[in-house]
């Protein structure tokens, strides 16, 4: 049948019950924390506070549409702005000793086999060649992790946050580039949004914003390099644990008679599943080993550098000459060029520091790297380098045949536990990832499971997991060597630093609005070095380098064609939502039965009313007395302050009982899952919502005291809410800090109510409002009901061959492989109606 415009091919109604008072429903919801609330209104206008003699003034020139905000549950509260991480000098140093377990893990392995990997594609002929590989390996690491993570991309962090996801984020801030159209007006009010931008170079800026805007193909471009990116970041989730573990484990080829590839082969798959298998118990109980044993790592790099520098060759610190690079270039050709593909390995990880910014702050990793990482990693190499002067023959096992026989089996174990933790953080790291992903709308919705209580950052996804385990078996069982494994570790790597590159110069350019040749410099510094390892990388494709860009192909293909039916799925129940005269056609009882009882249809529409909602008005023999729509919208900022979190709008005339709540979550909120918290927040919250509108109500209605009122106002009012948008949408916060409240709500009742006009009546005796409160809690006693739509998505029979293909078989395996609404609401079936209906795209 067809309503409204949209085709449906089947219509089912699935009713699986209601429950019958609010205290026997057993299903939980998203947030289970409390929120305060402030009883004394705070007003805010374009250009500052004002009165409500001049709210008054705005509501008189024009009428209220019956379709548009009267008020919102928001409050910017100053004091609880987006936690700050500036620290002392103490408290910093301590957060940079906990970065070396988590950040610099992937990295302080490299040591393991960069050199073996170097010089099995190229020969020693000379100490030339050894101090060329040195300085390659030695300014390499001074250009990448240095100079442009450590110094440049770190500023261009998501209040706090780092990663590729973060970078898209803070874009989308500023120029709205994402392909959903959900965006509004009241998401640039809350606090941690931060829409500031300086003068200089705004006019570039504001061209750049606009093309962005304008041209749909350059938002697409935009989308698949953030994709790209990410698919990148899950592969090294793949690669890393194969190589650092068997790295490690090859140490007891040389130590153990007869211990060959086979058995390197076989205990790497051993410790690749036990390391596997423990991630659903959390790192939390592990994870304050990490710290010490990286820093032990370190330690133990270092000293052994310095001791081998001194022992064999201590010229070798002549590679801190450049020269050497050409020397090896000249001397080697197109095979030194070749083994650019294994220095690159010595940055792997190098992405970590940015991508890891959120647990930790910008000074705590500079100090880290500076101090710590950098030299004890100068240390390591030119020790293996004045080693291999001496032992040329030795490159295949350099590390572990460069370490005093006397410290092998300690060392051993130092590197077999630093492997693991490597692995470990890359693990988190790709969930993390993939968390933010689907909170972006970019990938399909799967089980996620929170593993500590008091850092909710920490999570585990079982399908992720064991996919990655079994993706790290087959690659060292059909690899079995970590040079082939580290021709395909080298393109990810470099392809997540490329997409970082292009991202932050369009943050420069965009948002920082830099100097045009400064602008320009740093991907012709930074991309031009990337450029050429990514050309060394990528003639390794038939010896192994196929395989991440198998990975990124396969991860990309997902994403993006979820992000792409998702769109299609949106834009078409914008384009048929139902209107507000039909509504109102239908009268107050919506053309059916209203009984006792609360209706949550949740939806994805941040305008007008879904099409979904007719479909229960036709399927259904009743509907509940109070009807709110509510919408779970994710906005492009990192985290959105709990009182920050609810916006309410009333839909069709008071009669009809009909809300729509916004509870708006970032990328890196996590939603707790207690429904009744969440049940009685969201009654809290429009019991306070309706008394804001009373209030309004009154001063429309009351045209008088106009100047005595701005007096009162401008003294009792302090919000800092940026300028509103318009007449028809009135923002006045709802939700504010108690301390707040109970510091000033006494002294500010008093004056507002001094000076309200004498017959504005309050709430208490207001027969118009107490009537929709006792309905309102009368409707609480009888029960939550969730109203869910079970949407099938299909392309139109006109649509050319490869959309069907993507949307008809595609998507709808995803859709129909992926978690449920109701497994992510985890809602019980006894609480439930689902309405099932075709969308035509």
């Amino acid at each position: 049948m067809k309503v409204d415009g949209i085709e449906e091919s089947s219509t089912s109604t699935k009713l699986l019950g209601r429950s019958s008072s609010c205290g026997s429903s057993e299903s939980r919801w998203v947030d289970g924390s409390e929120v305060d609330w402030d009883d004394v209104p705070e007003w805010s206008k374009h250009d500052g506070r004002e009165g409500y003699g001049s709210i008054r003034r705005r509501l008189a020139k024009k009428p209220k549409r019956v379709d548009s905000f009267d008020v919102e549950a928001m409050e910017i509260a100053g004091t609880r702005a987006h936690h700050s991480k500036d620290l002392s000098l103490w408290p910093t140093i301590a957060l940079a000793f906990n970065t070396l377990g988590v950040v610099y893990g992937d990295m302080g392995t490299s040591p393991l086999y960069v050199f073996a990997d170097v010089f099995s594609k190229v020969p020693i002929m000379s100490d030339a060649d050894v101090l060329g590989a040195l300085s390659l390996v030695m300014y390499t690491i001074a250009i990448i992790p240095l100079a442009k993570y450590v110094f440049i991309v770190l500023k261009a962090n998501d209040n706090g946050e780092g990663g590729t996801f973060a970078l898209y984020s803070l874009i989308c801030r500023y120029a709205n580039v994402s392909l959903l159209p959900n965006r509004q007006q009241a998401d640039e009010y809350i606090s941690s949004f931060k829409l500031k931008l300086p003068t200089p170079e705004l006019e570039r800026a504001l061209k750049i914003k606009e093309a962005l805007e304008r041209k749909s193909f350059l938002k697409n471009i935009l989308l698949v390099l953030v994709l790209l990116g990410a698919s990148m970041v899950i592969g090294d989730g793949i690669l890393t644990p194969a190589i650092s573990v068997m790295s490690a484990i090859s140490g007891l080829q040389d130590q153990i008679n007869g211990f060959g590839s086979g058995e390197v082969v076989g205990i790497s798959i051993a410790v690749l599943v036990v390391l596997f298998s423990i991630q659903r118990f959390g790192t939390g109980k592990v994870g304050f080993m990490f710290a010490p044993v990286l820093a032990l790592w370190f330690f133990s790099l270092g000293s052994i550098g310095l001791y081998n520098i001194v022992k064999y060759d201590i010229t070798c610190l002549r590679a801190v000459n450049p020269a050497y690079i050409y020397y090896f270039f000249k001397n080697h050709g197109k095979g030194a060029w070749s083994a650019l593909g294994g220095c690159v390995l010595c940055i792997t990880g190098a992405e970590a520091m940015f991508a890891d910014l959120g647990h930790f702050s910008v000074p705590a990793i500079q100090i880290a790297f500076t101090c710590v990482v950098f030299p004890c990693l100068l240390l390591a190499y030119m020790g293996q380098a004045a080693y291999l002067i001496k032992n040329p023959s030795s490159y295949a096992s350099i590390f572990y045949k460069s370490v005093p026989e006397s410290l092998f089996w300690p060392v051993f174990v130092i590197a077999t536990l630093a492997a693991m933790i490597a692995s470990q953080a890359m693990i988190s790291a790709t969930f993390s990832c993939i968390k933010q992903s689907m909170a972006l709308g970019c990938f399909p919705r799967l089980k996620i499971i929170h593993t500590s209580k008091r850092f909710m950052g920490q999570i585990y996804i079982p399908v992720i997991n064991w996919f990655l385990m079994i993706m790290c078996i087959v690659v060292v069982s059909v690899f079995q060597s970590t040079t082939d494994i580290a021709n395909a570790y080298g393109i990810a790597e470099v392809g997540v630093m490329m997409v970082s590159t292009t991202l932050v110069t369009l943050v420069m350019l965009l948002i920082w609005q830099t100097n045009l040749f400064l602008a320009f410099c740093f991907p012709l510094v930074f991309g031009s070095v990337e450029l050429i390892y990514m050309s060394s990388v990528l003639s390794k494709i038939f010896e192994g380098g196929w395989l991440p860009l198998a990975f990124a192909t396969f991860f990309l293909s997902v994403m993006y064609t979820w992000n792409y039916g998702s769109v299609l799925k949106y834009r078409s129940e914008v384009r048929e939502k139902v209107s507000v005269d039909s509504m109102l056609e239908l009268g107050s009882n919506l053309g059916t039965v209203r009984v006792p009882g609360i209706g949550l249809l949740y939806n994805e529409l941040v305008q007008g009313i879904p099409s979904i909602f007719l479909q229960f008005l036709l399927n259904l023999p009743a509907l509940h007395s109070t009807i709110i729509f509510v919408c779970i919208k994710y906005v492009p900022v990192p985290v959105v302050p709990q009182e920050e979190r609810f916006l309410f709008r009333r839909v069709c005339p008071k009669d009809y009982h009909i809300f729509r709540c916004f509870a708006r979550y970032g990328y890196k909120d996590v939603r707790k899952e207690d429904h009744h918290a969440f049940e009685q927040l969201l009654i809290e919250s429009l019991e306070k919502f309706l008394r804001r509108e009373a209030l309004e109500t009154a001063l429309e209605l009351e045209g008088h005291l106009i100047d005595d009122i701005d007096v009162v106002s401008a003294n009792t009012t302090d919000s800092d809410l940026p300028s509103g948008t318009g007449a028809e949408e009135l923002r006045i916060p709802l939700m504010h800090d108690q301390k707040l409240e109970e510091t000033k709500n006494s002294s500010a009742s008093q004056q507002v109510a001094s000076a309200l006009p004498s017959s504005y009546m309050p709430s208490e005796e207001d027969p118009g409002l107490e009537y929709e409160l006792s309905a309102l809690r009368e409707a609480m006693e009888s029960g939550f009901t969730y109203l869910l739509g079970h949407g099938d998505v299909r392309a139109k029979k006109n649509s050319f061959f490869f959309k069907k293909l993507l949307i008809n078989y595609f998507y709808a395996f995803l859709r129909k492989n992926c978690r449920g609404g109701t497994a992510n609401m985890r809602v019980p079936h006894t609480n439930i109606i689902q309405v099932g209906m075709t969308y035509m795209v």
